[in-house]
């Protein structure tokens, strides 16, 4: 542990790993939808079993078009800016963001149809434990200890003059 780092260093490795696999999982959604020219949200968002009408919104043909094109930005980006640990915090807060909708869409309530899930979830489901995930990623911030955002760090050391 040191004062700029009050973690230990094993904390530390497993915060980094956490960043590192979201920011995989991330990624390789983004670049599995984006290599296929047929995907499209459409046939999620129409089933969505809460807040139909504004996911049916979203599906809309004057929607949908821009609707896929940022959601695979977003898992692209957010997936890149982990794995690279840069602006970390704020990747974070877009792929909470985006995964609260996913889960919205279809949550795993009691009395709603599960739809398209993998398995059967009550209340908690892989979309709500990896935006918990991401918000540990946010609060413990590792970037700056092994990261691209470790570059833009000051220095605490005093530099000697000649």
């Amino acid at each position: 542990m040191s004062p700029s780092n009050p973690l230990s260093t094993t904390q530390t490795v497993a915060l980094v790993f956490l960043r590192l696999f979201v920011g995989w999982h991330f990624l390789y959604e983004g670049v599995i939808k984006f290599h296929s020219p047929s995907w499209t949200a459409k046939g999620y968002l129409l089933s969505a079993t809460y807040l139909e009408s504004f996911f049916a919104w979203l599906a809309s043909e004057s929607m949908i078009s821009m609707v896929d094109t940022l959601n695979i930005t977003a898992l692209l980006l957010v997936g890149i800016a982990l794995i690279l640990g840069f602006k970390t915090r704020l990747a974070s807060i877009v792929g909470i963001g985006l995964l609260l909708l996913y889960y919205l869409a279809h949550p795993p309530f009691p009395g709603y149809p599960q739809g398209i899930t993998e398995g059967s979830y009550w209340i908690i489901n892989k979309n709500l434990i990896e935006a918990a995930a991401l918000l540990v990623i946010f609060l413990f911030p590792t970037s700056k200890i092994f990261g691209l955002e470790r570059l833009f760090v000051k220095s605490t050391v005093p530099t000697q003059t000649l």
